[in-house]
């Protein structure tokens, strides 16, 4: 389906049933699809809503708009026009620091935070040479799959997940690609994160390549004290392909933790 959201038609997947809402945001050159099979493990407990972000997907394309609080932005009218109430942010990559844009807003509904092989708060650690060439990396097919192969995931995809990924990352426009690397990327939004008060978890593969779990150490972890850090052995970059079972029982547990515990407060207190 589609939602009109800040001014822009947004393609939506929703599946499921079941409180909390779990709302996914993908990475740099995925779509809503990224998470087809997590989502798969999840929507029998879970209502689940998978955004494909402006410039990507099946969503609309505008040639501006690509800072974080207008990726936010996107998702909170989605979120919004869904009518949430009690609902988990599950963001990978770009998408998890858009994630944590979003919690340090603190918005009503939130109940928890998820995120997986995120891009710290902090600006991307690369030299500027390194983030202009990153704009050609989804330029071709040949160049995905390097990508792919050198970065995102080393130790391989099936067939039909690296054919998604190629599809997907051709799919975005040039604003789309420019823009994560050279511009949005190196937002500085580490004393907003500290704001956030919501329960976190972060997902991380050992072997990711692209945000190791050494950055999330000391960039990500010290601005939200009560996240969590879970490991993932053999995993890179692309997690949500790459070990999607492990990622969705980490996610199911902690959707149910979130709100027994939220269950038991509202007990004790009455309200």
């Amino acid at each position: 389906m589609f939602i009109r959201s800040n001014g822009i038609e947004l393609h939506v997947r929703q599946r499921g049933a079941g409180v909390p809402a779990l709302v996914f945001l993908h990475y740099w050159g995925g779509s809503s699809r990224t998470w087809h099979h997590v989502i798969e493990a999840l929507e029998a407990d879970f209502r689940t809503i998978a955004i494909d972000q402006r410039g990507w997907g099946q969503s609309d394309k505008p040639n501006s708009g690509y800072a974080l609080a207008d990726l936010a932005m996107d998702a909170m009218g989605v979120i919004a026009a869904l009518g949430l109430q009690r609902y988990i942010l599950v963001g990978h990559s770009m998408g998890g620091k858009v994630a944590q844009l979003i919690a340090s807003q603190r918005p009503d509904g939130l109940k928890g935070l998820v995120l997986v092989a995120p891009s710290p708060p902090s600006p991307l650690g690369l030299p500027g040479d390194v983030r202009r060439a990153m704009v050609s990396a989804y330029a071709t097919r040949e160049s995905i799959i390097t990508t792919v192969e050198q970065a995102l995931a080393p130790d391989g995809l099936g067939a039909g997940d690296l054919e998604m990924v190629i599809a997907d990352s051709l799919c975005g426009v040039p604003a789309a690609t420019e823009a994560w690397p050279l511009a949005t990327s190196q937002e500085d939004i580490a004393t907003l994160v500290s704001q956030i008060e919501s329960p976190t978890i972060v997902i991380s593969g050992e072997n990711d390549r692209v945000d190791p779990p050494e950055i999330l150490r000391r960039e990500l972890l010290p601005c939200i004290p009560q996240a969590q850090l879970h490991l993932l052995p053999g995993v890179g970059h692309l997690s949500p392909l790459e070990a999607p079972g492990a990622i969705a029982n980490l996610i199911r547990t902690f959707a149910r933790a979130v709100m027994s515990d939220r269950a038991a407060l509202t007990s004790a207190t009455g309200r």
